[in-house]
């Protein structure tokens, strides 16, 4: 064997050999079953139950998939987009919750949203929350560049807009419902115009309050329109017992005085008839009726009167009378004699 020098003269070693583990072809064969692998696992995509998804084919809208287990042309060749279009999201201005999932939920800047101005020309700080959806994907990913940013300074328009129509009063305690109403109307209004393929679903005000340096002042004045609304409730209901109860006995009193009318009446005519009928009887023998109607009456009223004497004038004396009377059964026996 045939030593190599080097550049002094030395003689050198030679490289040793190596076997050869992987060939040119293995390697091939290598990258190709990865990419076999790699286009069979991007032929499929799921979405879930609460999307849905747009698929694309190169970059062109096709369809709109349902939520399962789909098929699509690999090697980026169909693209899909998955949109949360079942499940309902929100806007918040004014302040952010934690841990939310939308990134567009909360502004950049909640303090300069939730300043604003009434139509009286005074300040308040407006915190309220919008409920929306996709409920068209195709309009949502094509006719808008960042819809949900869109949405965002529709809702704010909308609320400086409402709120501005008002007064101060209105906006913090007796027009919250009516404010809610109306921005709400006027968003889905521009959302519809723009095309942003967004439905808004509410629009709900969470904390309406003066500026800090006047709060105190405002909480007075809702105190005291708090405690004369309760007035006059309490005052209401006062009216609420005491007027059906006066009409129920203002009834019954009228119902009391129609039965006795209708008594007396009753008892009128009962009279009149039973006298015509003694008249009837009177005209036919005066004599017999009168006196049946006197036997009758002294019947009656004798009963009534007591012990009496009845004495005729002839008598001389008394005395002799009156032991036997005195004698007689019980003591009330009556002498009676018709002169």
């Amino acid at each position: 064997m045939k030593l190599m020098a080097d550049v002094y003269g030395n003689p050198m070693r030679p490289m040793p050999k190596f076997p050869q583990f992987f060939s040119f072809n293995a390697f091939v064969g290598a990258l190709l079953g990865l990419l076999a692998i790699s286009t069979v696992l991007g032929s499929f995509y799921t979405v879930a139950a609460e999307s849905e998804g747009v698929l694309l084919r190169f970059g062109k809208f096709v369809k709109i998939v349902d939520p399962g287990l789909h098929f699509k042309l690999p090697l980026g060749v169909d693209d899909v987009v998955v949109l949360p279009t079942r499940r309902q999201l929100k806007l918040e201005f004014g302040f952010g919750s934690q841990g939310f999932t939308n990134r567009f939920q909360v502004g950049k800047s909640p303090a300069d949203e939730k300043s604003m101005v009434t139509g009286d020309l005074n300040a308040a700080l407006v915190e309220w929350v919008v409920q929306y959806r996709i409920d068209n994907p195709k309009e949502y990913l094509f006719d808008v560049r960042d819809p949900d940013l869109t949405l965002r300074d529709i809702g704010e328009a909308s609320m400086r807009e409402v709120v501005g129509d008002r007064t101060v009063d209105e906006v913090i305690t007796i027009g919250r419902q009516e404010v809610e109403v109306a921005a709400l109307a006027r968003m889905q209004e521009l959302a519809k115009l723009y095309q942003l393929g967004i439905r808004v679903d509410g629009v709900q005000l969470k904390d309406v309050n003066p500026p800090r340096q006047v709060e105190s002042s405002f909480n007075e004045v809702n105190r005291a329109q708090q405690d004369r609304e309760n007035a006059i409730n309490i005052a209401n209901g006062e009216y609420n017992k005491a007027v059906p109860r006066a009409r129920g006995q203002a009834e019954q009193t009228l119902s009391a005085a129609q039965g006795y009318r209708f008594k007396r009446i009753n008892e009128a005519e009962g009279d009149v008839a039973a006298f015509k009928q003694t008249l009837e009887q009177y005209l036919k023998a005066p004599e017999i009726t009168r006196t049946r109607i006197y036997l009758e009456t002294m019947a009656e009223v004798l009963p009534k009167a007591g012990s009496k004497m009845i004495l005729d004038d002839s008598l001389r004396s008394l005395l002799p009378v009156l032991p036997l009377q005195m004698g007689s059964q019980s003591g009330n026996a009556k002498a009676l004699e018709i002169r």
